[in-house]
């Protein structure tokens, strides 16, 4: 379509008071809407790619564990497709987008995170708040595949320009082309605001961080729930359980796991004022608690089928994906008592990765999380249990650092802690631009009014919730590196806010501790953008147990939960030893591990 037509098609667009969706759901006004090429540096509309098409009485999808609708909530919306190139490429990457009834937009758009390996397919999670939405092939079909499966052409060549798009860029662009759209769309003037709101958690946490560090511009809030960055580190850590088995030599039945875990909450759960099956202050329980006080107490478990996890993260998070290599087994009737071996085991998954020298390479998962890294496999034919290890870690080892398109380790025979590290230090390296999603340096979504919500289950049993303490400390001493603590903390909570969730799992409530889950998240940030409310305390409200419907205002980081004589009152307190034990440095590296 030539300029001088375009234009004209554009300004009749602008000047048309579409009263209805089928007014505006048509081909010729998406293409008229269409960003002009040469607008957005490095990308090329494609017009004749265009299909448009009214969806009337749908429900709503979103980011993964997202609350934002009732199921009983129906919207209308226009689905629209658009294709891109990049400039000189010749690629094509597909674009679609969630477009409300004009009279139900209010001026937004809102793109969802996805999880595990997956982008979100979905473009409709915005309609709830009058958003736009939208979701991007990425160039790899995004919609149909996961990363992990294309991100080798082969053994030892990596897909770098999936990598990236994966990584970072396919969002970004997708947001970039849908505010101009979307103005052109509803016939809005070229400079009317169109709030960007991102949500997501787990990948989709990662995700969100890597568009407030890479895109930060382009979007006035984003909620990112337990962010799977550090990639090469996250990943690799997967793998440390098994090693630690293998390392001791024991390999100790799932029940006796369970009960180590279970009977450390029912130790620790009084100590942060309340006994009510949650245990608040997992700082105060590994600053108090000793482990081997269970050596001694019985178990038993019923016989079971069994799962083992694939990149699902959690038993009890919400990825439904499973690397290829799960399986389902048997688990035999386990009777027996807690031995000094299985607390061993438990002591040092606690402790975390070092290398041989004792320097540490990486923190773990808080005292009282769910050891399912470490579940073993029994085997029938010895009567004995055996190493399983995770695929979710594994795979990351064969295909993103040994560069083979295998989808899990076999064994580890002569793996040590410091091969461990080796990994860890070969996929950081070789991500880091792209998959590490750890930058610091936030000045462009600070500058630009942009402010950003991070929570994390405090028992997260797949991405350690202190990886997330480490993140906020390192954006605090980068962006305020001259401030006094009190200083810095005062600016960064202006715009950048941390909370841990107690008791809460992977990017959901935590069958084993019936605590809070924050439901409201993007009501509260759209009331901070829009309307310059700002929180101090989250809303979050118990789900299950004594408890249930109980709503509970959480701390805001660096605070802490210290609740009243078993009251429903709790007071957010500084307790410099428990921050002490959130804060880590990793002198097993040579260069800095934000």
């Amino acid at each position: 379509m030539c300029k001088s037509v375009r234009a004209a098609v554009a300004a009749m667009a602008t000047t048309a008071t579409a009263t209805s969706l089928v007014d505006l759901c048509t081909v010729s006004n998406v293409q008229a809407a269409l960003p002009a090429n040469g607008t957005l540096l490095g990308i090329n509309m494609i017009p004749s790619t265009v299909t448009a098409s009214p969806v009337y009485n749908a429900t709503v999808g979103g980011m993964m564990g997202s609350t934002t609708s009732s199921s009983s909530e129906t919207y209308n919306y226009c689905n629209v497709t658009v294709s891109y190139t990049h400039t000189g490429k010749g690629d094509t990457v597909v674009v679609k987008y969630a477009f409300p009834s004009p009279s139900d937009f209010k001026n937004r758009f809102y793109v969802a995170g996805g999880g595990g390996f997956s982008l979100s397919s979905d473009a409709t999670g915005g309609l709830s708040y009058g958003a736009a939405g939208g979701a991007t092939s990425a160039g790899y079909d995004a919609f149909s595949n996961s990363y992990d499966e294309v991100v080798l052409y082969g053994n030892g060549s990596i897909n770098w320009d999936a990598t990236y798009m994966f990584g970072y860029q396919a969002l970004g662009e997708m947001t970039k082309i849908a505010k101009p759209l979307a103005r052109g769309f509803y016939g809005l003037s070229d400079n009317a605001k169109i709030y960007t709101y991102y949500e997501g958690c787990s990948d989709g946490g990662r995700e969100g961080m890597s568009q407030v560090q890479r895109w930060g511009e382009e979007y006035d809030g984003a909620i990112t729930g337990a962010p799977a960055f550090r990639f090469a580190q996250q990943q690799v850590h997967h793998v440390f359980s098994s090693a630690v088995e293998k390392t001791l030599d024991y390999y100790p039945p799932p029940c006796e796991l369970d009960k180590i875990v279970n009977a450390t909450i029912a130790a620790c759960d009084p100590l942060d004022g309340r006994t009510d099956g949650v245990v608040s202050r997992t700082d105060l329980c590994k600053l108090h608690f000793n482990l081997t006080s269970i050596i001694g107490e019985p178990y038993y478990c019923a016989a079971q089928n069994s799962t083992s996890l694939g990149f699902g993260f959690s038993k009890r998070g919400l990825h439904k994906r499973q690397a290829e290599g799960s399986t389902t087994s048997y688990q035999p009737e386990q009777n027996g008592t807690v031995s000094a071996e299985g607390v061993a085991v438990a002591q040092a998954i606690y402790g975390g990765l070092h290398n041989s020298k004792g320097e540490r390479a990486y923190l773990s998962w808080q005292i009282a999380s769910e050891l399912s890294d470490a579940t073993t496999e029994y085997n029938s034919n010895s009567d004995s249990w055996e190493l399983s290890i995770p695929s979710t870690g594994g795979e990351y080892v064969t295909k993103f650092v040994q560069l083979l398109n295998i989808d899990n380790l076999s064994d580890l025979d002569n793996v040590t802690y410091d091969t461990l590290v080796d990994w860890m230090n070969t996929g950081m390296v070789r991500y880091m631009d792209s998959l590490q999603t750890t930058l610091p340096d936030l000045t462009a979504f600070q500058s630009s009014g942009g402010k950003l919500l991070h929570y994390h289950g405090e028992s997260d049993p797949s991405i350690p919730a202190a990886s997330s303490v480490h993140y906020w400390q390192a954006v605090r001493s980068i962006m305020y590196p001259d401030l006094s603590p009190e200083e810095s903390l005062e600016k960064l909570e202006d715009w950048y806010q941390f909370y841990l969730i107690p008791g809460a799992a992977h990017c959901g409530t935590n069958d084993l501790q019936p605590g809070p889950w924050p439901e409201k998240n993007m009501d509260i940030m759209i009331n901070w953008v829009e309307n310059g409310v700002k929180p101090n305390r989250l809303n979050a409200t118990v789900s299950s147990g004594t408890y249930a419907g109980e709503t509970q205002m959480l701390c805001q980081w660096p605070t802490r939960p210290l609740w009243h004589g078993n009251s429903s009152n709790f007071d957010c307190v500084h307790d410099q030893k428990s921050v002490n034990s959130w804060t880590y440095t990793f002198p097993a590296f040579k260069v800095p591990v934000y």
